[in-house]
């Protein structure tokens, strides 16, 4: 898919917002820039979330490991990816400081910074917000980098939100790789999802791997090789079978060392007496 013309203009800001563009929360925000709007040195991707039910534009693998651990955590209900800066706040900024505001090269407007995620998190009962900056560690000794991150620091201060940067030091490999893994998994009709809970029960009696429980199910129900390890990947995604994230997800492990959730367990009971 082709690009869009990536300069600014003032008509063109003033077209983002006639759009909707950075507003709206969960399923209808907008993000400010998705993957057709900028000229990306890197790999670009379009997920959809858990969360929020849409599709998330992410403009680097950095973004798109870091975005896997915010949809895999409990306490996360909203993730706002490229969300624009009060324009009018960060050029006073930058004057403020004595800093040069960030201006599209070819027209010298000033641009609408943003940062990588806006995050609502839940703690108990108490709703907060963070704001997080996506970085390669490489880039943090450049000094332009440096000055749009201060003018980025006092504008979230200002708002007496959390800001924060992250590098790919601060991201768990395996963990995201492993969420990476189950991520598409989210989301089954509703015939693989009842698939899903009988194999849930399969794994529950059985003493053989998951790899050989997926094995015997697939052949038991006539499903395609494999059918039965992405079941097992979605009561994976939803937290019904729990494994330690932090290593490599191995389908060799005996079903008796897999842990069962007490949700599902205690949707099975009440199944199970609505049967009898």
């Amino acid at each position: 898919m082709a690009k869009r013309n990536t300069g600014w203009t003032e008509e063109k800001i003033n077209k983002y917002i006639d759009q909707g563009r950075g507003q709206g929360e969960l399923g209808s925000y907008r993000p400010w820039l998705t993957i057709q709007d900028v000229a990306s040195s890197g790999r670009v991707h379009r997920l959809k979330g858990w969360k929020t039910g849409r599709i998330h534009h992410l403009l680097s693998d950095l973004e798109r490991d870091y975005f896997f651990l915010l949809d895999w955590a409990d306490n996360v209900i909203d993730i706002r990816e490229q969300f624009p800066l009060n324009r009018e706040k960060t050029i006073k900024i930058a004057e403020e400081k004595g800093i040069k505001h960030p201006l599209d090269n070819q027209t010298q407007t000033p641009i609408v910074m943003t940062t990588d995620f806006l995050i609502t998190i839940r703690e108990n009962t108490e709703i907060k917000y963070l704001a997080r900056t996506i970085k390669p560690s490489e880039k943090l000794m450049d000094k332009r980098t440096i000055e749009k991150f201060e003018i980025e620091r006092r504008y979230w201060e200002d708002e007496k939100i959390d800001w924060g940067i992250v590098t790919e030091l601060d991201i768990p490999k395996n963990y995201a790789r492993n969420i990476s893994l189950i991520h598409e998994h989210f989301i089954l009709n509703d015939e693989e999802v009842q698939l899903a809970h009988m194999f849930y029960e399969e794994l529950y009696q059985s003493k053989l791997s998951v790899l050989e429980e997926a094995r015997i199910f697939d052949e038991k129900y006539l499903l395609g090789k494999g059918a039965s390890l992405s079941l097992f990947k979605y009561l994976l995604a939803h937290k019904y079978i729990k494994m330690d994230m932090n290593n490599e997800i191995n389908f060799q492990i005996p079903a008796t060392e897999l842990h069962f959730t007490e949700e599902f367990l205690l949707e099975r009971k009440i199944a199970f007496e609505y049967l009898r």
